[in-house]
């Protein structure tokens, strides 16, 4: 199935201050994330922006915040975006049927999130490169499971193109400046 950029919209979960840093590969996952995020806001895809429990795990990354700072948040308790009824809201107002999702941790919120969509009757599509645990092992694992269960896997780069889908798009020459 091909990922239309009409169809899509992207689901952040949970990249916050106080949970990032201990998880594996943080600075790979954090540049992976800023260039995701510009990619897709050269597409004009819609953002959802899901923190958990702001208290405890603080806010969205600084460097992540001020290129989303005007999209939607949701702060939610429930591990999956999807038992947050705002969320779920939102996904459901927007009109798309696929969601791309990225954002921590792979086994818990992310893997719980991308199973409800699938519940749901959303097409959740996963960027692999831009997701992340504290350990590798419950990232491979839950990335495996997810597949199994019907998510599309993906890389930023990836999906990137091909929401771009020919190099006479006016933002192929940008896409390609972000990847490189």
């Amino acid at each position: 199935m091909r990922i239309n950029v009409n169809d899509a919209v992207f689901c952040l979960v949970d990249v916050q201050e106080r949970l990032f840093p201990h998880v594996a590969n943080k600075e790979i996952i954090e540049q992976n994330l800023i260039t995701l995020i510009k990619g897709f806001k050269l597409h004009n895809l819609p953002f959802i922006i899901n923190e958990q429990y702001k208290k405890g795990l603080g806010e969205t990354l600084p460097s992540l915040r001020e290129l989303i700072d005007d999209d939607p948040h949701f702060e939610k308790v429930t591990f999956s975006c999807c038992k947050n009824d705002s969320t779920l809201e939102a996904l459901k107002k927007s009109g798309k049927n696929v969601v791309i999702v990225a954002g921590i941790e792979t086994h818990v919120c992310v893997l719980q999130t991308c199973l409800d969509l699938l519940e749901e009757g959303f097409t959740p599509v996963l960027v692999t490169d831009c997701v992340s645990s504290r350990q590798d092992y419950n990232t491979i694992m839950a990335i495996e499971r997810m597949v199994q269960a019907g998510v599309i896997p993906t890389t930023y780069e990836s999906i990137l193109f091909e929401l771009t889908l020919t190099a006479k798009n006016p933002v192929f020459k940008e896409i390609s400046k972000l990847v490189k």
